[in-house]
């Protein structure tokens, strides 16, 4: 266990935080709010932001879609450039603040922004921006990565960086209220999947690591119990729960997988999936397909998570839990959205991993093609 943990940002939590923005940006900044579809407009959330920017300089950019396209964010990039916007307030769930990291950093480079995710350049700067999370699921309001899509190719990468950390988020659970179960089950799972990603990987004898991640694990569960009987506590659980589960710290000098999201990712640039569908989708046929490599973290997972008895059987029957775990809260564990073939299917996405050099995934890089092969033909319905 060895690591360098900070995350910089700083976290307003609570109810009527949107209004503390007013003092967090400096007034000679020159602000360019970016967010989604219009929601915030009809959810209260765009009348505080206007109340509390009252004394700025600022202007909005909106059409951020659900999986953030380079196509439409080279548009906010532009503004950024031509008025010297040296804030950027994104306001929205995980694609909004994703799609604003981006156009911090690709604001800060005169090449094609397309650069950043393929890794041809290496962020050296990016604009300062802070977010106000409507959406509770990714952790991105404060962590340092984004997942950016090319509609022009159906391409979907990601790139991190320490530079388009948030300044600050604000998280205040009341913007929940209005959001619609689709997208509150979207959250519960997106947060379940990256906690597992960091966490049934190999034992590690971090305790801190592997308890918190086994606790928030646990939180989820009970969220996902208590679906129908929201309240207040259950909205601001499950926000900093998720933010937790990918603000760096559960994952900090242990190992780590990722491939559910690298398989995943190509299941909604192909074929629409939402995010944390694509998740839910693949990784109960991956962990039975590295059920060899995964089996001792399954069975600790089944103990400490699922109350599971030991047996022979611990490592299936905790893939199993996962699966009722998803149902529970309405999420398909297979593949629908493919049409009527699934062979073609399953080789559309096997040609863009190997596009993308995805050849050997997993925390051991024991899943080749030919196993992401097998994991796709068991997770297409």
């Amino acid at each position: 266990m060895k690591f360098s943990f900070a995350n910089p940002t700083q976290i307003q939590f609570g109810q009527g935080q949107i209004a503390s923005i007013k003092e967090l940006i400096p007034k000679d900044k020159k602000i360019l709010m970016i967010y989604g579809g219009g929601s915030i407009k009809n959810n209260g959330v765009y009348e505080q932001v206007q109340n509390a920017l009252s004394e700025h300089d600022w202007q909005e950019f909106s059409g951020v879609e659900p999986n953030p396209t380079v196509e439409t964010l080279n548009k906010a990039v532009a503004i950024v450039k031509q008025q010297d916007i040296d804030f950027i307030l994104a306001v929205g769930g995980g694609s909004v603040a994703d799609g604003s990291k981006y156009v911090a950093a690709a604001a800060k480079y005169d090449g094609e922004g397309w650069d950043i995710l393929t890794g041809k350049h290496q962020v050296t700067a990016a604009v300062t921006l802070g977010v106000i999370l409507t959406i509770p699921a990714t952790g991105s309001e404060s962590n340092g990565a984004a997942v950016i899509t090319k509609a022009a190719t159906q391409d979907k990468l990601a790139f991190i960086s320490p530079l388009v950390f948030p300044k600050f988020a604000v998280l205040d659970p009341d913007v929940m209220r209005t959001l619609p179960p689709r997208q509150l089950a979207n959250g519960v799972v997106d947060a379940w999947v990256h906690i597992c990603e960091q966490y049934l990987t190999i034992p590690s004898n971090a305790m801190v690591q592997e308890g918190y991640a086994e606790a928030l694990l646990r939180n989820l569960r009970i969220l996902a119990a208590n679906f129908s009987q929201q309240d207040d506590s259950w909205r601001a659980n499950l926000m900093w729960t998720a933010n937790q589960a990918l603000n760096g710290l559960i994952g900090a000098g242990v190992t780590q997988d990722w491939a559910t999201h690298i398989i995943g990712h190509e299941l909604t640039a192909l074929y629409g999936v939402d995010h944390a569908r694509s998740l839910a989708i693949i990784q109960p046929s991956l962990l039975r397909n590295q059920i060899v490599h995964k089996k001792a973290k399954l069975e600790q997972m089944g103990r400490n998570v699922f109350n599971l008895d030991d047996n022979e059987e611990l490592a299936e029957l905790t893939i199993q839990a996962i699966e009722n775990f998803y149902h529970s809260v309405d999420v398909a564990t297979q593949l629908t959205e493919h049409g009527s073939d699934k062979s073609a299917a399953v080789e559309a996405i096997i040609n863009k991993l190997t596009q993308h050099g995805m050849l050997k995934i997993g925390e051991h890089e024991a899943i080749t093609i030919e196993a992401s092969r097998a994991i796709l033909q068991a997770a297409v319905a």
